[in-house]
C-alpha cells in the first residue's frame, strides 16, 4: 500500500489557486476580536493582518476548494478504498516571508510533500499525508503553510478503555464524553468545577483576567496569579451548530443529532467555549443571555454547560 501511495509525492493538489476574496480588513476585525488580539499593528490606515492568518485567505469556505488537483482526489479515493476513511488534522507549520495588507491578492500553489509509511497511533493505523501550500501575495511569495492529517482506519475501542482521542470512551456500551486533559497548568479549574465554581485566572502583577488558564499573564508575562468565581452570567459570543461526525454522547437522548457549541463571553469579559443546553440547537443566537450550570454527563465526569432561553 505505501508503494502504491508514495508515487503521489510532489504532484501537485492545487494549481494557481486564487483566494476567493482580496486581504481585507473586516476579517482581520473579526479574526482579532474572536482570539482576543489586541496588536495595534493589525488595525488603522497602516495594519497588516495576523501572520497566523495565512492559511484562512486560501480557504475554501463551506462551498469547498474548485482548484484540487485529480492527484490529491485519487490519493484519497485510493486511502478510503483501503479502509482508512477517518481523518484527524495532526499539526502545521508556517513561514512568513513578507506581511499582508488589506487589498493583497492571494494566490498560491499546492503540493502533495509527503506520506508516510503505514504508523499506529492510539486512534487507529494510517499514513500521515503532508501537504506544502506556497502563498503569493500581489504575485510576490509571502509564506509556506504545511499541513498534515492522519488518514485512519479507527482502533477498536474496547468496553470501559479510551483510545486517547474524539472517539472518546464507552462504558458498558453507552458512549460517554471524551476525557478532559488535566495537567498542572489547569488543575484548579477542574478543581473548581468539581465544587461547582467556574474559576477565571486573575493576574498577581496587572490583575488581568485570563480565560482558558494559562502559566503566565498574555499583558505583562507574571507568573503569579489568584482566581475569582465567574458570577456564571455570560451571552452567546458566536456559535456553531455540529451536525458531523454523529456522537451520541452529544445528543440528546443518545439520539447523536445536532448539538451547538458555542463562544460565550462571560459577564467578567474572558470567553470560554462550551455547550448551550436548554433550547433546540437552531434557536441558539448571538447575543443570547445564558446562564452557568453543571451538567454531570456520566458518573464520573462533570462540565460546566450555559443555559439559554428563547425569551
Amino acid at each position: 500500500m505505501y508503494e502504491r501511495l508514495r508515487v503521489y509525492e510532489g504532484r501537485a493538489a492545487a494549481t494557481a489557486g486564487v483566494g476567493k476574496d482580496l486581504v481585507n480588513a473586516p476579517m482581520i476585525r473579526h479574526w482579532c476580536e474572536v482570539v482576543g488580539d489586541t496588536n495595534p499593528a493589525y488595525a488603522g490606515p497602516g495594519a497588516i493582518a495576523p501572520p497566523t492568518m495565512l492559511q484562512a485567505w486560501t480557504m475554501g469556505g463551506l462551498s469547498g476548494h474548485s482548484d484540487r488537483s485529480g492527484a490529491y482526489d485519487e490519493l484519497f479515493a485510493l486511502l478510503d478504498g483501503a479502509g482508512y476513511t477517518s481523518v484527524v488534522a495532526t499539526d502545521c507549520e508556517q513561514e512568513y516571508l513578507r506581511p499582508l495588507r488589506p487589498g493583497d491578492r492571494i494566490t498560491f500553489d499546492a503540493v502533495i510533500e509527503s506520506v508516510s509509511e503505514r504508523k499506529t497511533t492510539r486512534l487507529g493505523a494510517g499514513y500521515f499525508v503532508t501537504t506544502r501550500m506556497d502563498v503569493r501575495a500581489a504575485g510576490e511569495p509571502a509564506g509556506t503553510h504545511r499541513f498534515r492529517i492522519l488518514k485512519y482506519t479507527p482502533a477498536a475501542v474496547r468496553r470501559g478503555t479510551s483510545p486517547g482521542g474524539p472517539q472518546g470512551v464507552t462504558r458498558g456500551g453507552r458512549s460517554l464524553r471524551p476525557r478532559p486533559v488535566i495537567n498542572r497548568d489547569n488543575a484548579g479549574f477542574w478543581q473548581g468545577v468539581a465544587e461547582h465554581k467556574l474559576l477565571i485566572q486573575r493576574c498577581g502583577e496587572c490583575g488581568t483576567l485570563r480565560f482558558p488558564w494559562l502559566p503566565g499573564c498574555n499583558e505583562c508575562g507574571c507568573q503569579e496569579w489568584d482566581t475569582v468565581e465567574a458570577s456564571g452570567e455570560g451571552t452567546v459570543f458566536s456559535h456553531v451548530v455540529m451536525h458531523h461526525p454523529p456522537f451520541p454522547a452529544f445528543g440528546a437522548s443518545d439520539d447523536a443529532g445536532p448539538y451547538a457549541v458555542a463562544l460565550i463571553e462571560l459577564a467578567e469579559g474572558v470567553r470560554m467555549v462550551s455547550n448551550v443546553v436548554g433550547v433546540p440547537y437552531d434557536k441558539v443566537r448571538t447575543g443570547m443571555p445564558v446562564r452557568l450550570e453543571f451538567l454531570r454527563t456520566d458518573p464520573e465526569l462533570e462540565l460546566p454547560v450555559f443555559r439559554g432561553s428563547e425569551g
